[in-house]
């Protein structure tokens, strides 16, 4: 005759333990992610900086555009947080202003630069063969080209809007993201579960988007991440070189562009926009790197 045993303390901990779900693979990218000061900082400053352009009509001390030249280079007061350019505008609202513009074509030739990156890399990865010689000779020839070069000249021939703009920089920025997705996809399409679906008779552009392109997107993200830092930078690269979106429209590099023709006289002009320029680039590769390290830890132990 058995005898029933009560439990004892391990044996409750081993059912526990039994019962817990593992940690998720996005909980543990977020884990690894919160333990990098520079990660959170660059997610705060983002934050921060996306917050005050999406609420600029209302954050705004003054019109951006409004004009006075009774107080035009005025240094920061109490009436003017950063003072006012040469013709009287307040700069902290043309700052706040100018933010949505910088950051709206950042984000939007990243992602354009994401889709047709990922989609040329997925098919030269996926199908190889010729396909793949002809757009892999094609990214070699787009990288060979100097961007600020070609972006001055797409920029030459049209009048400089937002949306044009985006367009032109997605244009000369989508080339590294479609190698990276080519690499991937090179090792993927071989793996058992593409093999799998190829089996049981899954179409070519299913296994491409539903199968393939979903264990990509970890460097698509991080990818995406530093394009919109390489995006804002080339546009103020383009506005400082006077190519840009043209007065009276702000712009971080526009702002910066006017600003030099007074280092000496009004030196915050230069500051005020050269910092938020700097700050909102620098946070952008803080989140990049953090995403990386969290996404492939071993790599912080390189």
């Amino acid at each position: 005759m058995t005898t029933l045993q009560h439990p004892t303390s391990s044996t409750v901990a081993d059912l526990v333990s039994l019962r817990q779900k593992p940690e998720s693979i996005q909980a543990q990218v977020w884990r690894r992610f919160r333990r990098n000061p520079l990660a959170l900082f660059g997610v705060t400053v983002l934050t921060l900086l996306a917050l005050s352009a999406l609420f600029a009509p209302w954050l705004a001390p003054y019109d951006p555009n409004a004009v006075n030249p009774y107080e035009a280079l005025q240094p920061p007061n109490a009436a003017h947080w950063l003072g006012t350019d040469d013709l009287g505008r307040d700069v902290l609202s043309r700052l706040l202003f100018a933010g949505r513009v910088s950051l709206m074509v950042g984000l939007f030739t990243a992602f354009v630069a994401v889709i047709v990156g990922a989609l040329l890399g997925a098919i030269a990865g996926y199908y190889g063969g010729l396909i793949d010689g002809f757009i892999a000779r094609f990214i070699d020839l787009m990288l060979s080209l100097p961007v600020v070069p070609l972006a001055l000249v797409f920029s030459a021939f049209v009048a400089i809007t937002p949306l044009r703009l985006t367009l032109i920089l997605a244009a000369v920025s989508w080339m590294g993201v479609a190698r990276l997705v080519r690499g991937e996809f090179l090792k993927l399409r071989h793996a058992q579960f593409t093999e799998a679906a190829r089996s049981i008779g899954a179409p070519n552009m299913r296994i491409i988007f539903v199968h393939l392109l979903p264990n990509a997107i970890s460097p698509i993200l991080v990818a995406a991440t530093l394009l919109v830092a390489y995006a804002i930078l080339i546009e103020s690269s383009l506005s400082f070189l006077g190519f840009g979106i043209q007065p009276p429209t702000a712009t971080w590099g526009n702002m910066l562009f006017n600003a030099q023709r007074y280092l000496r006289n009004a030196p915050w002009l230069a500051i005020f926009s050269g910092v938020v320029i700097t700050l909102t680039v620098a946070s952008i590769n803080f989140v990049g790197d953090g995403l990386r390290e969290a996404i492939d830890p071993r790599l912080k132990e390189r």
